[in-house]
């Protein structure tokens, strides 16, 4: 797997399997589970994470800069406004010029305003940034982000923080299809066998937080799904067999005496 790299934006990333920093008990734990994931991009929520005061324990003191790419987000964000400020101050304080957009549209399921998405992320691929949007798994929202300049999107799987794993394969084959960036299965990713079906899918990664963060141990999870990434993407690109009705023998016998 070491030379099937992921690209986007010109960017080159090794693991396709990226975690967010949310949930855990403390930062030290955060450093085990990302470290035993493999992952090298790692999302920090700049609303609610210290990441601009250097003064005061900070995220950014336990996740080496040459080794991750810290990409911040706009969690937490239910306006155009503040997705885009929070935004500007994760690339002030020196972060990346990365964003993951999130513009939410209701507290109770989390899914994303999508109309407030597509506005923000215009403004803000205006300004300079590469914006990742998290987006729900519509195939014509999709493209929109597409034609607008974002280099990849990032559709749910399922409510953020669910744990229900792909609720609707069907859509996200149909954005695989259309959509020719790179897709980042975001949000909804329960255990291994999620994130393994994803990849299987054609999906160029996944991303999750919850399915990690709130198992009984998040360090073994995180090493679970790390395997479950990486024999997914095999999986897909060996190309499966197709599905039968009836069975085929194993050993033909066409051709024997």
């Amino acid at each position: 797997m070491s030379d099937d790299r992921l690209v986007i934006a010109g960017r080159e990333f090794k693991s396709r399997l990226w975690v967010g920093t949310g949930k855990y008990k403390d930062f030290v734990e955060t450093k085990k589970a990302i470290e035993a994931s493999g992952a090298d991009v790692v999302t920090v929520a700049v609303r609610r994470v210290n990441i601009t005061d250097r003064s005061k324990e900070n995220l950014l003191d336990y996740l080496d800069p040459k080794k991750y790419q810290i990409l911040p987000n706009t969690a937490g964000c239910y306006t155009v406004e503040d997705a885009v400020r929070y935004a500007r101050l994760g690339r002030a304080a020196g972060v990346s010029d990365l964003v993951k957009l999130e513009v939410i549209g209701d507290e109770k399921t989390l899914f994303p305003d999508t109309a407030g998405l597509i506005e923000a992320a215009k403004i803000l691929i205006k300004e300079g940034f590469i914006v990742l949007p998290y987006t729900n798994d519509d195939p014509i929202v999709a493209k929109k982000l597409v034609d607008i300049g974002c280099p990849a999107v990032m559709p749910l799987a399922a409510p953020i923080g669910s744990g229900l794993g792909i609720r609707n394969p069907y859509n996200l084959k149909i954005i695989l299809e259309t959509v020719k960036v790179p897709i980042i299965v975001d949000a909804g990713v329960g255990t291994a066998s999620d994130a393994a079906l994803a990849m299987e899918l054609g999906a160029d990664a996944v991303l999750m937080n919850t399915a990690i963060a709130g198992a009984k141990d998040p360090i073994m999870m995180a090493e679970a799904m790390k395997y479950a990434v990486d024999a997914g993407r095999l999986a897909f690109k060996a190309g499966r067999i197709p599905r039968k009705l009836y069975a085929t023998a194993s050993s033909p016998i066409e051709g024997m005496l």
